[in-house]
């Protein structure tokens, strides 16, 4: 079921979005009843159904509040005028950052997205290859201006890069020697490295 019409005023989905999160990262999405969340939301089990249609619709909305944001952020360095070289090193720091700030997010749904209806599972992977194709149109953008090098697949950098972004739920701790954005510059210098035409 998609997601009903939101209430800003309220700020219930946001607030049984904050606390499914929560609940979901300490104790797991199979373990977390609807009962508990709308508990700790302080609402009805009727107000969460007025947003959310099922504890499913929960989880794909986790994650797809910060898909959404990060191909909002994506489709913004895309319509910059700036060499295509300079928008994909922008639009590859920006999403390691947005990723590590949504970290909970998305090792969350990582670990539950096998709990999602097969119609969701599908919605998730075309929500996530919609990002990764315009990623993708950037760098094949850059190829043919001839900033890039056109020996490799546009869509194998993509995956590549993308591999180490996803990798990041399984190595990264806050409060460690990098910051985000020092993580993010090297993540970001080390795909325009790869891009770069040899000597």
């Amino acid at each position: 079921m998609a997601r009903r019409p939101v209430n800003t005023a309220s700020g219930v989905d946001e607030k049984l979005l904050a606390e499914a999160t929560k609940l979901f990262a300490k104790q797991g999405f199979d373990r977390t009843s609807v009962q508990e969340i709308v508990e700790a939301a302080g609402v009805t089990k009727g107000a969460m159904y007025h947003y959310f249609g099922s504890k499913d619709d929960l989880l794909h909305e986790i994650y797809g509040r910060v898909l959404r944001e990060q191909l909002d952020r994506l489709e913004k360095f895309a319509a910059s005028e700036a060499p295509a070289p300079e928008r994909v090193r922008g639009a590859a720091a920006d999403v390691v950052i947005t990723t590590i700030e949504n970290l909970d997010d998305f090792k969350i749904f990582s670990q539950s997205m096998h709990h999602l209806s097969p119609a969701k599972q599908r919605a998730v992977r075309a929500e996530r290859r919609k990002y990764h194709e315009r990623f993708r149109s950037l760098v094949e953008e850059g190829q043919r201006a001839g900033g890039f090098r056109n020996d490799v697949p546009a869509d194998l950098v993509v995956d590549y890069f993308f591999g180490s972004v996803h990798h990041l739920g399984v190595w990264y701790r806050k409060g460690g020697k990098l910051s985000p954005a020092q993580i993010a510059d090297h993540y970001a210098d080390l795909l325009i490295t790869s891009l770069k035409e040899t000597q």
